[in-house]
């Protein structure tokens, strides 16, 4: 009996472990950087199969789904360390995108503002123009002024795009649901 109980003990760390790492996970916002949209300390939910079926423990894809778009909240490896970044997407492979003053253009036309921005001091630091290559994204915080972003550490590829944030569950110490 002992075995057996041993057995389905693994099985279920490997299923929690698998779920996990490939379907959904939560994250814990550790900056500004995404504010108003988001508060520091807030714990979001993290979609993983938003953009495909990852292999656990890897970035490899078993089934690719869809392309992150423009405007999506995502989760991502940082291209200068690793660590976990939560940005918007604000620019797709293909797009002329240019940022002057925190203000997005893209392909000639400024970009509309569908969501909430802040512009801590200047806006941050301009970036492009620039035509993005395939599977290439520009990624910023919402609080413009006061993000360490694309304009900074550069594009992002999409196999370093973690998932889509699906909302905020839990703020200054307590249960809520915003959704992203």
């Amino acid at each position: 009996m002992a075995k057996r109980e041993s057995l389905a003990w693994a099985a279920g760390i490997a299923t929690l472990l698998f779920a996990r790492a490939s379907l959904a996970d939560h994250y814990q916002v550790p900056s500004g950087s995404m504010r108003p949209t988001v508060e520091v300390g807030d714990h979001i939910v993290v979609n993983k199969l938003a953009f495909g079926l990852r292999a656990p423990m890897s970035n490899a894809y078993v089934l690719r789904g869809a392309d992150p778009t423009r405007g999506d909240v995502v989760v991502l490896d940082s291209p200068e360390d690793g660590t976990v970044l939560l940005k918007r997407v604000v620019a797709i492979p293909g797009d002329v995108v240019s940022v002057q003053g925190g203000e997005v253009e893209l392909n000639g036309r400024r970009a509309p503002r569908t969501y909430a921005i802040r512009h801590d001091g200047d806006g941050g630091p301009d970036f492009g123009p620039l035509t993005l290559p395939p599977d290439a994204y520009l990624v910023l915080g919402d609080n413009r002024g006061d993000s360490r972003d694309g304009r900074v550490f550069g594009l992002v590829a999409r196999q370093a795009v973690l998932g889509r944030a699906v909302g905020v569950v839990w703020r200054n110490g307590g249960p809520v649901w915003r959704p992203l």
